[in-house]
């Protein structure tokens, strides 16, 4: 049974959009009291996730059922919803309601439409619909689904700072192609890490090329710096008790980035580990 159900479906549908509207401003209020981020009652635009997190192609699965709570974000750049889709003004109120009515007295509501990433979708239309779902309880919806293949997972995505990070990561990954079990390894917080990450690897493969005297394509330079360079210093970090708080790339790229700023040199041996133990840790 909808929430709230009177027996007269027209009422009730306007007060499915009077609370679902005051839900918004409460919301819009709680966040401000909070000093939280502009972007956490904004859906996630879907263009730009993709561009985050890297396109690969796409295919179309057909009508399914999905969760209400995995649509996240829109193709649409409109301002019409927030992000958990209550309605920000009253100019979509005649629609709104009459989709309410709808719904209420059992009549047919065509499917939506939805782009899936991941376990995340995003609507390709039918926002109204999915604003009067939420209002009313509901948990599922019907919807034609099309799924986008990533280069990397949609995982660890909230909000739209989220892809900041995402995208960072994507294009170090570009530069530094890494294993599947090697990027699942190689982890950092701070978007700029990646940047920073990616120049000092192109570095080390450079001195490589250097001393053996032949080209290396970058798959090549990601394998050898990962086994040879990366897993030997992250094991002497762990014996060292330099890892810290830190992931183990962050420890690392702050270490490496210690070792030539304290002594001037690209090897690691017992006397650098030493010298490094004695500087003072400082955020990565």
């Amino acid at each position: 049974m909808n929430a709230r159900d009177t027996g007269f479906p027209r009422a009730d549908a306007e007060h499915d959009f009077l609370r679902a509207r005051r839900r918004q401003v409460l919301s819009r209020l709680a966040t401000w009291l909070r000093r939280e981020p502009d972007d956490v009652n904004i859906m996630l635009p879907f263009a730009e996730v993709v561009e985050a997190l890297g396109w690969e192609g796409e295919r179309r699965l057909g009508l399914q059922v999905i969760p209400l709570d995995s649509i996240v974000g829109s193709v649409d750049r409109g301002r019409d919803f927030d992000r958990r889709f209550r309605p920000t003004s009253a100019r979509v109120r005649q629609r709104w309601e009459r989709l309410a009515l709808a719904s209420r007295r059992g009549e047919n509501i065509p499917p939506i439409e939805v782009y899936r990433v991941g376990e995340l979708h995003f609507i390709i239309d039918g926002h109204h619909r999915v604003s009067v779902a939420h209002a009313q309880s509901l948990r599922s919806i019907e919807a034609y689904v099309t799924e986008v293949r990533t280069k990397l997972d949609s995982r660890g995505i909230r909000y739209r700072c989220d892809l900041i990070v995402k995208d960072y990561r994507r294009l170090f990954l570009e530069r530094v192609p890494l294993s599947a079990q090697a990027r699942a390894a190689v982890v950092v917080s701070d978007p700029w890490d990646y940047a920073e990450l990616g120049e000092h690897v192109e570095a080390w493969g450079f001195r490589l090329m250097q001393d053996e005297g032949t080209f290396l394509d970058r798959a090549s330079v990601a394998a050898r710096w990962y086994e040879t360079e990366y897993l030997p210093v992250v094991h002497m970090l762990r014996q060292a008790d330099l890892v810290g708080d830190r992931t183990e790339a962050e420890a690392y790229k702050w270490v490496a980035c210690e070792r030539y700023r304290l002594i001037r040199t690209h090897r690691w041996d017992d006397d650098v580990i030493e010298t490094l133990r004695s500087q003072p840790r400082r955020g990565h």
